[in-house]
C-alpha cells in the first residue's frame, strides 16, 4: 500500500472500504476495497472526510482482484454464455440460451483447490434458461501473484469448465403396456403424465399405442416408431419382475442395447435405459404416473440434449437420488438428483 492525496488518486485502486455516515439515513461503504477511483469519485471522497487514501501500488507479477476474476471467468465461459463486468472483484456468468448445463467437476475442484481463488457454480446436468445465473468467480485477497493464476489455467486445461448443450426438437413415441389398460379395465394414466413432462421441452409426441402384455407386439411397436422417425421411444408399464410384465424383454428383443435395468433413485428404481442404435429407448416404472418427481425428471433433459448415458452416469445418482417427497415440491431447487 501507499498513501497519496485524494486529488491524485484517479486510476488508483483502494485498499480499504470508504464508509459514508449520514445520521439517521445511511451508514455504509460508499466505495469498496478494490474500487478504481475515477475523477467523479473525488468530490464524494472529500465529502466523507478522506483527503488521503491508501491505494494499491502496482507491481510486476501481481494482479488486482478484477484482473484475476477475468482470468477465472475465461476458464469457465463458453458459447451461449455471457459475463458481467468485474464488480468488487467478482464476475457473474449467465446463460444466453436454453439448454443442459455441463460442468467439468474434476477440473473445477482442481482450480478451487489451489486456494486464494474460487469459482462457484450451480449444479450441472440440469436444464437452464437464458438469463439464469450459472457461476461466479473471484479471488479471496485484493491482489494475487500472476504465477498462481497461471497454475489455475494449467489446472483447468484447454477447455472451458462450463458448457451448455442445446436441446433440439425431438419426436417421441409412447408405448404403453398392460392388460388392464388394453382391455379397458382402468384408464391410462401414463400418457397424460408423460405428455405433461415432455411439454416442458421442445418435443413432439408422434403418438401413443396401448398394448396387451405381448412381447412381440411391444417390440414391433418400438421398431415402428423408430422406422417412422422417432428420436426417442418411451415404454410405460410392465417394468416390474412380475411374470406378466414383458416390457424389459420386449425392449431387448427389439434389438436395443440394455445399458441398465435399475437405477439408484427413488422414485424410479425399476427404470430401464437402452439404445436402439442411436435412439434412446426408456422403460419407465409406474412411479412416473403418480410421483411428482422421479428418475425420469433427472434423465429426460440429458437425453434430449443428446447425451448418451452410461451405467456409471446412472450409478452416480445414488448420492442425491432419494426424493424426500416434500409437501411443497421445490424441484429442481432441492437436493434431488444433485451429485
Amino acid at each position: 500500500m501507499k498513501l497519496i492525496r485524494t486529488e491524485d488518486a484517479v486510476g488508483q485502486v483502494l485498499c480499504h472500504d470508504i464508509t459514508q455516515i449520514i445520521p439517521g439515513v445511511v451508514k455504509d461503504a460508499v466505495f469498496r476495497k478494490g474500487h478504481i477511483v475515477t475523477k467523479e469519485d473525488i468530490p464524494v471522497l472529500l465529502s466523507v472526510g478522506k483527503e488521503h487514501l491508501y491505494v494499491w501500488e502496482k507491481k510486476e507479477g501481481i494482479l488486482h482482484e478484477d484482473e484475476a476474476a477475468v482470468i477465472l471467468r475465461d476458464l469457465c465461459i463458453n458459447d451461449n454464455m455471457t459475463a458481467s463486468e468485474p464488480k468488487e472483484g467478482k464476475i457473474e456468468i449467465r446463460a444466453e440460451a436454453d439448454g443442459l448445463l455441463k460442468i467439468n467437476s474434476e477440473k473445477l475442484r482442481a482450480v478451487n483447490g489451489l486456494g486464494e481463488m474460487m469459482i462457484a457454480t450451480i449444479h450441472g446436468n440440469f436444464p437452464v434458461k437464458a438469463g439464469d445465473r450459472l457461476a461466479a468467480t473471484r479471488i479471496i485477497p485484493l491482489v494475487i501473484e500472476e504465477e498462481k493464476m497461471n497454475r489455475a489455467k494449467e489446472a483447468a486445461g484447454g477447455e472451458p469448465l462450463l458448457k451448455i448443450l442445446p436441446m433440439s426438437h425431438k419426436k417421441v413415441g409412447i408405448v404403453t403396456t398392460g392388460s388392464e389398460v388394453f382391455k379397458g379395465r382402468i384408464q391410462d394414466a401414463f400418457g397424460p403424465a408423460i405428455r405433461a413432462k415432455l411439454a416442458a421441452y421442445d418435443t413432439e409426441v408422434m403418438g401413443q399405442v396401448i398394448l396387451d402384455d405381448c412381447q412381440e407386439d411391444i417390440s414391433a411397436a418400438i421398431l415402428d416408431f423408430v422406422r417412422r422417425g422417432a428420436d426417442m421411444v418411451l415404454c410405460t408399464g410392465g417394468m416390474s419382475v412380475d411374470p406378466d410384465d414383458r416390457t424389459p424383454g420386449a425392449i431387448k428383443a427389439a434389438g436395443a442395447d440394455i445399458v441398465s435395468y435399475g437405477a439408484p433413485v427413488l422414485p424410479g428404481a425399476m427404470f430401464l435405459l437402452s439404445y436402439l442404435g442411436e435412439i434412446p429407448v426408456l422403460g419407465l416404472p409406474g412411479c412416473v404416473m403418480y410421483a411428482g418427481r422421479t428418475v425420469f425428471d433427472l434423465v429426460l433433459p440429458r437425453v434430449l440434449a443428446g447425451e448418451r448415458l452410461t451405467k456409471a452416469d446412472l450409478d452416480s445418482y445414488g448420492e442425491g437420488g432419494l426424493c424426500l417427497n416434500c409437501e411443497v415440491c421445490h424441484f429442481p431447487n432441492c437436493g434431488f438428483g444433485k451429485q
